[in-house]
C-alpha cells in the first residue's frame, strides 16, 4: 500500500527536509525533491552543501546528465522521479502523478495557510487510499 507522510509543526521546513534527506540518502534510498518554484528549489539546492558541516548528500537538479546516478534530485516534475524514489513534495499542491508512487513525505510548518494546504493534501492521499502517517518534525 502507498505510503503517504506527513511531518508536521515544522519551525524550519527546509532545514527539516535537508535533514530527512540526509537520513534517507544514508539508509540507500533514492529521493525526488518535488519543487513548485526555481527559488525554492535553488535555496534546497544550496542548503544541501551546507547544512550539515560533515556530511555531504550527493545531489543534482532534475535535466542535469548524472541525475539517473545521483541518488537526490531537485525537480519540477515528478514524473521524471524514479520509480523507486521517495517523493518529498515541498510544493503547496499535490505532486503531478501522486497516484503511482509508493512513498510521499510532506513536511507542514506551524503556518495556518500551510497547515491548511496541507489539511486538503492529506484529505486527498486518503481519498486515494494511501496509508496514512504522521509524525512530529524535528527541525
Amino acid at each position: 500500500m502507498a505510503v503517504a507522510e506527513f511531518h508536521h509543526d515544522a519551525q524550519d521546513k527546509l532545514r527539516h527536509a535537508c535533514t530527512l534527506v540526509a537520513q534517507w540518502y544514508r539508509d540507500g534510498r533514492r529521493v525526488w525533491i518535488h519543487c513548485d518554484s526555481e527559488p525554492l528549489a535553488a535555496r534546497l539546492d544550496q542548503m544541501l552543501w551546507v547544512f550539515e558541516p560533515l556530511a555531504f548528500v550527493p545531489h543534482v537538479r532534475d535535466g542535469h546528465r548524472l541525475s539517473e546516478a545521483t541518488p537526490v534530485t531537485i525537480g519540477r516534475d515528478p514524473a521524471a522521479a524514479p520509480v523507486d524514489a521517495i517523493v518529498l513534495n515541498m510544493a503547496q499542491s499535490l505532486p503531478a502523478g501522486f497516484e503511482q508512487r509508493e512513498h510521499i513525505v510532506e513536511i507542514v510548518s506551524r503556518d495556518p495557510a500551510d497547515r491548511e494546504a496541507a489539511r486538503a493534501r492529506f484529505m486527498h492521499y486518503r481519498e486515494r487510499g494511501f496509508d496514512m502517517q504522521t509524525r512530529k518534525a524535528e527541525a
